[in-house]
């Protein structure tokens, strides 16, 4: 039974695109917008990214070091089975409400952690939503599945 229920472990930002972002004290969710001040935020389907830490741990195992932010992930959480959500279900975190909308992308341009582990998470395991409701993430706070 998969987990309906995590935490979020760090929310981070970027300036521009194709950077690792930085994790940073919080972020703010703007309906239909994505995460304030984030180079990956606009009017489309992919306004936030996100990505279990045990990911991230996968490619600790390969020898990496690699923290959150570095796979350019929004919010990276910890207990709930990402890749087994589903475009349209729901993740929940206080007032923010977020709708899955993608599950994995293609990279296009092969990132630094490929070149260096010959693999990397995010293409498979990194998940995508869009904003319902805005508000304010922190790491630490609670994340939860909610049936769509």
């Amino acid at each position: 039974m998969p987990h309906h229920h995590g935490k979020i472990i760090a929310v981070c930002v970027s300036v521009k695109k194709g950077e690792k972002k930085v994790p940073v004290p919080f972020v703010t969710l703007v309906q239909e917008h994505g995460v304030d001040r984030d180079a990956h935020a606009g009017p489309w389907h992919r306004q936030v990214s996100l990505l279990a830490v045990e990911s991230i741990a996968k490619m600790k195992e390969k020898g990496l070091s690699v923290g959150p932010g570095d796979f350019a992930e929004n919010i990276t959480v910890e207990g709930i089975d990402l890749v087994s959500l589903r475009p349209g279900e729901h993740l929940r975190s206080g007032e923010t409400l977020l709708e899955i909308t993608q599950i994995g992308k293609e990279c296009h341009n092969r990132c630094a952690i490929y070149h260096q582990a010959g693999d990397c998470v995010m293409p498979k395991e990194g998940v995508f939503a869009r904003v319902l409701h805005g508000g304010t993430l922190r790491a630490g706070d609670p994340v939860e599945r909610v049936e769509g």
